[in-house]
């Protein structure tokens, strides 16, 4: 935790004080506790969707890069099957006060994580280490998106998984002008990037890290079915899931294709 020198040439000093003022405004006594209230209602909802609706068996070594308070590495610290987790943060401050308050709120098995602060343009673990790399809310915020999914690449093990959740995404519907939208933002002290769903798969292409897109939808009732419709037009939720391809066995290039001996069938009409 008393790690220093980590930060890339994408990332200063500067940047890591505007992510430490804002988690102190969401951790001052007055807003705290609806702030722990809010996570413990929302955030469970996450882990069962990635598993069963997008089929994903979180098991094995995994990071969470970006992880500020790391509700996630909590919530998927409860998975039989996960080993150990370390959560990463370019801010100190974060994984060292505010993450134990959401360890005791969601009850995360914090036998299994470690906190350790490191800047997600270039992380200090070794090639083909973890089984899953995982983050919410993160990948806008980066100075380099590409160089950040080749850094998740390279760390992944071969088939390796990574899981991107709540991207702020811009939806198709243009309901206003998203210039005059972006500065309205700005004024109330938002300072996020937004960018397309066809800019998130440009930046995994140039990584080379192939992509499958998810559709997120954590709603019940009526709910659930009207946001079904309506994902990506008035308002986009997704996951991405990147995984690293496993290099192809070797290959003979003199084999030969079986032959099919006499009397064999071919079930290919007219054959």
């Amino acid at each position: 935790m008393e790690k220093t020198g980590f930060l890339s040439r994408y990332a200063h000093e500067r940047r890591v004080a505007l992510r430490e003022s804002a988690a102190r405004v969401a951790m001052a006594p007055c807003a705290e506790a609806d702030w722990l209230q809010s996570l413990q209602k929302d955030v469970p909802k996450f882990i069962p969707f990635l598993t069963r609706k997008c089929g994903l068996e979180f098991r094995g070594r995994l990071l969470e890069i970006g992880a500020g308070g790391a509700w996630l590495s909590a919530e998927l610290s409860k998975l039989p099957k996960v080993v150990e987790i370390t959560a990463t943060d370019f801010s100190p401050l974060l994984l060292k006060e505010q993450a134990p308050k959401v360890f005791t709120a969601l009850h995360a098995n914090t036998a299994k994580i470690t906190r350790m602060p490191g800047d997600f343009h270039k992380l200090e673990f070794p090639d083909d280490h973890f089984d899953f790399v995982v983050c919410s809310a993160v990948l806008h915020d980066a100075a380099n998106i590409v160089q950040v999914l080749r850094e998740v690449k390279r760390l992944l093990k071969p088939g390796g998984t990574f899981v991107a959740i709540r991207e702020p995404v811009w939806p198709l519907v243009k309901i206003k002008s998203r210039a005059r939208m972006l500065a309205r933002l700005v004024a109330t002290g938002v300072n996020e990037r937004f960018y397309t769903l066809s800019d998130y798969r440009e930046f995994f292409r140039q990584a080379a890290l192939p992509l499958e897109v998810k559709r997120v939808n954590i709603s019940s009732g009526f709910k659930y079915y009207f946001n079904a419709v309506v994902n990506g037009l008035t308002h986009a939720r997704y996951a991405f899931i990147g995984t690293k391809k496993a290099p192809l066995k070797n290959r003979n290039p003199k084999a030969t294709p079986p032959r099919i001996s006499k009397g064999t069938y071919s079930s290919r009409k007219g054959v």
